[in-house]
């Protein structure tokens, strides 16, 4: 039977990331030998350009000595899915892959560590504050993209209301936003992150202004965990989408700065307090 190509998704380039992991040191020419298969054919699979089926991912597993039934059971799970699966892929062609690929991280990940250095995070985005930083872009584009644009960013806030949690550090600053659609704007931002604040899987901490502006300097950055057997992967922001790596050594440095700022932001009931002077004074 002719091996079927598939696209390289994040879906199947996480698999291949994991099949490495397993296979460790060994040699790739000795794996695909005792899966009696060829070189190219191993590769192309850890590389995610070809699809690898549940039950040889059960079985490569079991080659490699892997004693994590609950892991190897995990991963045949997700090789036997869809490549194109989820609400996101009505938008393929539409936006660029670095962020389809992003939104299909965020959507699956089961607990979320965001940090902006100038301006509230995306899934704590009231509707006009949306509007407001797409239309207002300067990269503008059309009013068009633009529509696609902000359905997207509103249609990524329903993870919160799974039971994935959400570590958000907001900029302080951000609160001093000016719009030229009036205070509005603002008034419904700040009441959005109130009621995020009182969700239970959600911790948001403000990032005072008197912070030294190092802290947050180096961009925005999102963590993502997941269920086993996943590795947690980063994500640094761009205007292309963002890249994304599960390399463990980027992975960790990019940790110990959310957790340097989290360790200087305001606790959790301050934040909140913050945040409800800052409604009471733009009902002024």
């Amino acid at each position: 039977m002719t091996q079927k190509r598939a696209t390289p998704t994040i879906k199947r380039r996480r698999v291949g990331g994991q099949l490495r992991r397993w296979i460790g040191t060994t040699k790739t020419g000795d794996v695909a030998k005792s899966m009696d298969w060829d070189g190219t054919r191993l590769s192309r699979i850890l590389r995610g350009t070809y699809r690898i089926s549940g039950e040889d991912v059960r079985k490569l597993a079991s080659k490699m000595g892997v004693d994590d039934p609950e892991g190897i059971e995990e991963v045949a799970r997700v090789a036997e899915e869809p490549i194109h699966s989820g609400w996101w892929a009505a938008y393929a062609g539409r936006i660029g892959q670095n962020y389809l690929d992003f939104i299909e991280l965020e959507s699956e990940a089961q607990v979320l560590q965001i940090q902006h250095p100038v301006i509230v995070p995306g899934l704590l985005q009231s509707p006009g504050y949306v509007r407001e930083m797409i239309t207002r872009a300067p990269t503008a584009v059309s009013a068009e993209h633009a529509e696609v644009l902000v359905a997207i960013r509103l249609a990524r806030q329903a993870v919160l209301s799974k039971a994935t949690k959400l570590h958000a550090l907001v900029p302080e600053s951000a609160l001093h936003a000016k719009f030229e659609s009036g205070p509005a704007i603002m008034r419904d931002q700040i009441r959005k992150l109130l009621d995020a604040s009182e969700v239970p899987n959600v911790e948001l901490q403000l990032i005072p202004l008197t912070v030294h502006p190092t802290y947050g300097s180096n961009g925005a950055i999102t963590i993502l965990s997941y269920k086993h057997p996943w590795a947690k992967v980063a994500s640094i922001d761009s205007p292309m989408g963002g890249n994304h790596t599960d390399e463990a050594e980027q992975v960790g440095f990019l940790q110990k700065e959310f957790a340097a700022i989290a360790d200087v932001a305001l606790p959790v009931d301050k934040s909140r307090d913050v945040l409800n002077q800052y409604l009471e004074g733009l009902h002024q």
